[in-house]
Formats: structure tokens, C-alpha cells, sequence
């Protein structure tokens, strides 16, 4: 198997179309529409350096993986779209995903990082959890209970950058 790399693309690249179609075909399958009632307005630019990146994880050519942030205020990135090809599950992707955008985060001068997921997404809870995001809701309750008013469905996590990024570090291509 050979080695995955990391590259940075506009969020409207062509390429990018089978995996987003199967990141928005995962999210229909585990909530229907229930985000489609406040869905996000986004805009291409909120994706692009300097502020904001999109990056896609890739081995022999093909888009395993991918992830994107775009800044939540001066401070704080806002971690989005980390999501790995359903059929390469289990092998560590997102997890390389989530340190590759903290890191670019960090070198583009955030000191934290901010993400949500949604209440059906335990295996995402368990990395954020296990990589140091401190959770900002109650990870004792059920879930499903943040699907109902007052909350929105979404759990949000927060992270500190460590702030010492070292010259060498980064493996990528652009």
C-alpha cells in the first residue's frame, strides 16, 4: 500500500464531487432532514488561505479522505468536513485528517480550534475525545437528547493549539 498525502484544493473542485456526494449521502442516511431546517450557508471563500484551507488525504491518486476549516473569529479555526471514504474505515484517515488541519491551523496562526458534529455520530465523538477536545456539552447524557429543543443536534468540541509548530513538519503536496 503506498503512502497517503495531503493536498490542498478549492472546496469547488471538480474532483471533490464523489466524496462530498458521499459525506452528504452518510449525513441523509443517519438524520434525514433534520439539519436541512437551519442549514449553513457557506461560501467558497471562507475555505481559502490565508484563513480558512480544504484538504483532501490521497493515495495512489485517488481522494481517500478529507477535511477543511475556515476561521470561527481571529483566534479560532472552525474544523469542518472530516470525513474518510465509508469503505476505508477503522485505519486511522480521519485522525491523520484532524492533526494535518489543526496543524495548518496552528502554522496560519489559530491558538484553538472549534468543531461540531452530530448526535448520531459516536465514532466521532470518540476521536474528538481521544485527541484532547474538550467536549462542550455533557458526554454522560444520550445524545439523542441534544436532537431536542433547546439544543440544535450538534455537539460542539474546543481545542487548544499547542502553539510550537517544528520547521520540518509538514508532508504535503500542493
Amino acid at each position: 500500500m503506498s503512502q497517503a498525502q495531503f493536498r490542498q484544493l478549492s472546496p469547488e473542485a471538480p474532483e471533490l464531487a464523489p466524496i462530498i456526494e458521499g459525506l452528504f449521502g452518510e449525513y441523509s442516511a443517519r438524520y434525514g432532514d433534520f439539519f436541512a431546517r437551519d442549514a449553513e450557508v457557506e461560501l467558497t471563500e471562507w475555505y481559502l488561505p490565508p484563513r480558512g484551507t480544504f484538504v483532501v488525504l490521497e493515495r495512489e491518486g485517488e481522494i481517500i479522505a478529507m477535511g477543511a476549516y475556515k476561521a470561527l473569529d481571529a483566534e479560532t479555526a472552525e474544523l469542518k468536513r472530516i470525513w474518510t471514504r465509508s469503505d476505508l474505515r477503522r485505519q486511522g484517515l480521519a485522525l491523520q485528517v484532524l492533526v494535518e488541519l489543526e496543524r495548518r491551523a496552528e502554522l496560519a496562526g489559530y491558538t484553538g480550534v472549534f468543531l461540531t458534529t452530530g448526535f448520531r455520530q459516536p465514532e466521532a465523538v470518540r476521536l474528538y475525545l481521544s485527541h484532547g477536545y474538550q467536549p462542550q456539552f455533557d458526554i454522560t447524557r444520550n445524545p439523542e437528547e441534544y436532537s431536542l429543543p433547546p439544543h440544535d443536534g450538534r455537539l460542539r468540541f474546543r481545542k487548544l493549539l499547542n502553539q510550537h509548530v517544528t520547521a520540518g513538519a509538514a508532508h504535503e503536496t500542493q
